[in-house]
């Protein structure tokens, strides 16, 4: 069965905390991974977490991922808007990919309503907080069904 799920966060993630409250939901770094953990086991999927702020390990992360996952959970933050590097390791890992943000991009400033990488993705989660993660999760649970 194929089960295992990479969950790769962006850049600031890991700062969650000291986050506007109002677009973050004052949640910490650590919080959020046991929260996204609980959420897959209950749906009976494996998860590897991986943060950086780096683009470049990034990059590299997405070229590793089909060596440990069968599908992605991303939220790359601010890359989202603008690194096509990004992009493109996400087409050539060639994994289902769910793309996943705690905040409603499409009501915030107008540079977070684009994405480079949406068009890559099975489907694309926004403005539920800790909970679209698990709307995330059910997606790539769907997908990796078929």
């Amino acid at each position: 069965m194929r089960d295992r799920v990479a969950v790769l966060h962006g850049v600031n993630l890991a700062a969650l905390d000291r986050r506007p409250a109002q677009h973050y939901g004052g949640l910490t770094f650590t919080r959020l991974e046991q929260t996204v953990a609980g959420y897959a086991e209950a749906l009976g999927l494996t998860v590897r977490f991986f943060q950086s702020d780096f683009e470049g390990e990034y990059v590299q992360e997405l070229h590793k991922a089909p060596d440990y996952a069968d599908a992605l959970v991303l939220n790359p933050g601010a890359w989202t808007h603008y690194a096509w590097a990004i992009r493109d390791a996400l087409e050539i890992s060639g994994l289902p990919a769910v793309e996943v943000h705690l905040s409603d991009v499409g009501m915030r400033e107008r540079f977070r309503r684009e994405s480079v990488i949406r068009d890559l993705c099975v489907a694309t989660v926004a403005g539920q907080g800790v909970e679209g993660y698990r709307t995330a999760l059910e997606h790539v649970r769907e997908v990796l069904a078929t």
